[in-house]
């Protein structure tokens, strides 16, 4: 357990961190995987199948590899093998839904959004194939969505894996905030906005999503 206190000039209302991945199959021209991070809606990390590394797209995000020189790699290894799972969850979707051939497009859009007023933090993770609603997590309740009846399979796999519940939830109120305030913080006068505050919190990290 680690007590820090970090100072955050100038934020007030809410700041969000997202992130989006996209695998596809039949896609000409396009990499195969594309993962893109961003705080406030500004890119900060660019990742796709081609380059196969994670890439900074602020001068800001240099910080991150200074606090922790392994940074960027563990991001380029985590999202390698993200990659692969996507593509691995195409192939089962195709066969779910009596697919063959053709564009196939599968995305996960997940995040944190954090009330600098009240301090309030919510967090969400969906997840769509072909344009489409497929899988979507609850954080009250600590279970997953099935819009689909294809779908279903996939929420009884993930809602009886309790110890997959208890990381979400542990990501999205807790290690996604975080990171989110860390961002803000590298960023400096970047992405401030009006008003001042102070924060002090506690963390124990065991991951980065």
């Amino acid at each position: 357990m680690k007590r820090v206190v970090m100072f955050f000039m100038e934020y007030t209302g809410i700041v969000i961190a997202k992130y989006f991945y996209t695998s596809s199959s039949g896609v000409s021209n396009f990499p195969e995987f594309v993962a893109v991070g961003l705080v406030d809606d500004v890119q900060m990390i660019h990742y796709d199948s081609n380059t196969q590394k994670a890439e900074f797209k602020q001068q800001w995000m240099e910080k991150a590899a200074e606090d922790d020189p392994e940074y960027s790699a563990r991001q380029t290894n985590r999202l390698m093998n993200t990659q692969q799972v996507f593509k691995g969850n195409i192939d089962i979707l195709k066969q779910r839904f009596n697919q063959t051939g053709g564009v196939h497009v599968y995305q996960e859009m997940y995040g944190c959004e954090w009330d600098t007023e009240t301090n309030n933090v919510t967090g969400y993770d969906q997840l769509s194939y072909n344009g489409e609603d497929f899988l979507a997590f609850d954080l009250k309740t600590e279970t997953w969505i099935a819009p689909k009846q294809q779908a279903v399979i996939a929420k009884q796999k993930c809602d009886s894996d309790r110890a997959l519940s208890a990381r979400q939830k542990n990501y999205f109120t807790h290690i996604c905030p975080e990171w989110l305030k860390k961002y803000l913080n590298y960023s400096g006068s970047s992405l401030r906005r009006t008003g001042a505050i102070t924060l002090d919190f506690n963390w124990t990290w065991k991951d980065n999503k």
